[in-house]
Formats: C-alpha cells, structure tokens, sequence
C-alpha cells in the first residue's frame, strides 16, 4: 500500500509538473526579439568607464545623414532581414515583405501579428550618435552605423514604443519592462563604446546606476 501511494504522489508530482510547464509554454511571448548578445555587466561597466564625458551638439543633425535600410541580401533590405531575424514563423514575399508571423517587443511586452506595427529601433538613436561624435564621421561610417547588424543595434520593437524613446538617451528613457533594461544599457554602451562615441554626464550618471544591478 505504502508503494501504491509513493507511486500516485510521483504520478500526481509529474501530472503537476507538466501542467506548469504548459501554462509557462501559454504565457510566454510567441517571439523574442533577437538582438545579438550584448557585453556582460562587468564588461559593460568597464566601457563606460572609459567613454569621453563631454557634451551634446546637434548643429547641423539631419536623419538624411544616416543612410540607412540598405539593401542586405537579394531583396532584403536593414528593415526587413531584423523583422525576419526577430520574429517567430516569419515568411515574406518575393520582394522580402513580411506577409505573416509573429513578433514580441522586448521594450514593453506587446506582441503583434502585423509587422507594419512594428519599428526597427536603432538602441543608440542616430540623433544621439550626430550628438556625441558622428558628426565628424564619413557618410559611409554613418551608412554602417545605421544599419549595423553585427553589433546589439537593432530590434524589432512595438512602434509605440519607439515613438515614445525616440531619440532619448538612458538619462531620459528606458524600456518599460524592467526585465529589459540591464539587456538595454549593455548593449547601448557597448554600441557607444564600439563606435568612440562619447556620452553626456547625466547618461553617465544614469548608465552607472542601471549597470550597478547587471
């Protein structure tokens, strides 16, 4: 008898343990966003400590300055090889036009079927790269900066919520799921770092306290 009940509570454990696994399974986002992994927090830390403090000048700024949704493989353009990228069951059409899938924005949560509704986010703004040294870059630096898909500088994100960043720094924005934000700052020091780009003081100050916690 002692058997039979061990039995039925290790029948009950397995049945128990595998309704948790499907309710994790359900509640999951259907599609993670992948941004190529960022530095560790350590590492991070260590760029930011090396990055100029000086401050911002946008004299002359314009998005223009930026090439960018260039052409990537065949048809593909920046736009549409990161929607493919981040996106889950995505297929496209023969100009690479996302026609189905689904996709998950890291920076609030939401998720879409409509990929029209979803941004490409450049985690160091263009803006903010003219502000902090790319002024002084060839077009061509500027081309590869606003297209780079080597370094964690692109994601798919919800349009509202890029709208809503739109070209602050960490001293003024972060994602809204709290989940996110070490991901985040690591990567846009990295990106900083990567490209000699230098950072104001309040960026600073804010980029040392989220990365306190990385």
């Amino acid at each position: 008898m002692a058997k039979f009940y061990a039995r039925r509570q290790v029948s009950i454990l397995a049945a128990l343990t595998g309704l948790i696994a499907s309710v994790a399974l359900f509640n999951s986002p259907t599609a993670s966003a992948a941004l190529p992994t960022p530095v560790s927090g350590a590492t991070a830390r260590s760029y930011l400590a090396q990055l100029t403090v000086a401050t911002e000048n946008r004299t002359g700024y314009s998005r223009d300055l930026f090439p960018h949704w260039i052409t990537i493989s065949g048809t593909c353009n920046t736009r549409e090889t990161v929607l493919k990228r981040d996106g889950s069951n995505v297929t496209t059409d023969s100009a690479c036009a996302a026609t189905s899938g689904s996709w998950y924005s890291q920076y609030d949560g939401v998720t879409t079927t409509d990929a029209s509704s979803f941004d490409i986010d450049h985690v160091v703004p263009l803006a903010e790269a003219w502000d902090s040294g790319a002024s002084k870059w060839t077009t061509a630096q500027r081309q590869a900066f606003a297209n780079d898909l080597t370094r964690p500088q692109l994601i798919a994100v919800s349009a509202s919520s890029n709208r809503s960043k739109s070209d602050q720094d960490p001293a003024e924005w972060v994602p809204t799921r709290t989940a996110y934000r070490c991901t985040y700052v690591r990567a846009w020091v990295q990106v900083k770092y990567y490209y000699n780009l230098s950072v104001d003081s309040a960026e600073k100050s804010a980029l040392t306290s989220y990365l306190s916690g990385c």
